[in-house]
């Protein structure tokens, strides 16, 4: 989709549900921000004042949150459009994301030059392997719902129905497989009892995106909410049992009882999606950086994040011409920025265990060894290690092998946001 396209997109989203359109400033601040423009540029090419686009945009993210669901910011509004749009790009229904298999149009990518290289493990899971059950987990806005989209426009003919939806809005079970039980009955002349019929019945592809929000927030990691505790029911129901369709699951964190379902059942996968690796240099063509020789290094230091690299790349455009060698030359710290607001969204979610531990391990210089704990830690053994593993779970702590040993370390950009604060 290009940037018309996706203003265009959001436009019709407003008038549908306000019956007003965005204004000039509206959409000049949209346009701006999708270029990656500061408040200051947007008022210069606008003819208005930086208070008067300041004022006009906090009005603009209330809204479009109102509308959509979600906390949206300037830091973020891009990456959770370009999310909501591309799944809405086959829409059938209103209170769900579905995308048609029968539909002969092709399916358009937003950045689809940015391919992931787990995209080739994901077919051969469904379409080779015959997984039921596949959670893709990793930071916010690292790219699931991106890599998701790109499956289903490699696989759409091999399934019947695929169906998008949300959890943003929190639903329960029972709506959540009564608004999926309702989209099956639309091509069904005798409807059947349960999801479990249809995925028999039907080679059925379910993506249910934003699951984190079903989950405790001060709690370890892939903890039910109470009165969200038969989804955990549900997935292992859809894991366990025999058809030929599939489930996946995008969060933010790994739901708890995946671990135990992967060591029972052979169907039930995981992939941990970690970012784009060197096809993050494509952002940086886009926005006209320079000293390509240091791109690398810069991929490196922001873990490959797309959102992160965006956020960067806006900044060294702004404040160094689009020098990267520049940026990098100005010292050792790891500069966060605008990225902020997304690290502390996620860092809020830790319980007072992980958030101890996250601390110690942000004092650290290299990766550490659990087997040997701090001595003056506040926290017994089982409590930092249940720790370490839920960080895991978050994408927070990474493992490697060192010597034939586990070692641990902390993601090095939420080690220098914790570290300055």
């Amino acid at each position: 989709m290009t940037t018309e396209e996706l203003l265009q997109w959001a436009d019709d989203l407003v008038f549908a549900k306000t019956e007003k359109h965005l204004d000039s400033v509206e959409m000049a601040i949209l346009e701006g921000t999708w270029q990656g423009l500061k408040y200051e540029e947007i008022a210069k090419n606008s003819h208005r004042s930086k208070s008067h686009i300041k004022n006009i945009a906090a009005e603009l993210w209330k809204r479009l949150s109102d509308l959509l669901g979600e906390d949206i910011k300037q830091s973020n509004v891009r990456s959770i459009l370009e999310r909501k749009a591309l799944s809405t790009i086959y829409n059938y229904g209103n209170s769900s994301n579905i995308v048609s298999s029968n539909i002969n149009s092709p399916i358009t990518i937003c950045g689809e030059k940015q391919q992931y290289a787990e995209l080739t493990t994901l077919k051969q899971w469904i379409l080779e392997a015959h997984t039921r059950l596949i959670t893709i987990y990793g930071l916010s806005e690292i790219g699931k719902s991106a890599i998701a989209l790109q499956l289903i426009q490699q696989t759409q003919t091999e399934f019947d129905y695929i169906i998008w939806r949300s959890l943003s809005n929190t639903p329960t079970l029972s709506t959540l497989q009564t608004e999926l039980k309702q989209v099956f009955s639309r091509s069904q002349p005798t409807p059947l009892p349960t999801i479990l019929d249809y995925f028999r019945s039907h080679r059925c592809l379910v993506i249910l995106d934003d699951v984190h929000n079903i989950f405790s927030s001060g709690q370890i990691a892939g903890e039910y909410l109470a009165e969200y505790k038969d989804y955990g029911k549900f997935f292992k129901q859809i894991a366990t049992s025999s058809h030929q369709s599939c489930l996946i699951l995008l969060s933010w964190e790994k739901p708890r009882e995946i671990t135990t379902l992967e060591g029972e059942n052979r169907p039930t996968r995981t992939l941990h999606l970690k970012g784009l690796g060197e096809q993050a240099r494509e952002i940086f063509k886009e926005k006209g950086l320079t000293h390509e020789e240091k791109w690398s290094e810069l991929i490196t230091i922001y873990q490959g994040h797309p959102s992160w690299l965006n956020i960067i790349a806006s900044t060294i455009l702004e404040l160094f011409d689009g020098n990267v060698a520049r940026f990098l030359a100005e010292g050792n710290d790891i500069y966060l920025g605008d990225i902020e607001p997304l690290l502390e969204s996620q860092l809020e979610r830790l319980s007072e265990s992980e958030k101890k531990v996250s601390q110690w391990l942000a004092s650290q210089d290299e990766a550490v060894d659990i087997s040997q704990p701090p001595t003056d830690r506040e926290l017994s053994h089982s409590e930092f290690w249940q720790a370490i593993q839920s960080l895991a779970r978050r994408g927070l702590v990474e493992k490697m092998q060192v010597g034939g040993r586990s070692l641990f370390l902390l993601n090095p950009v939420f080690q220098q946001y914790i570290k300055s604060k």
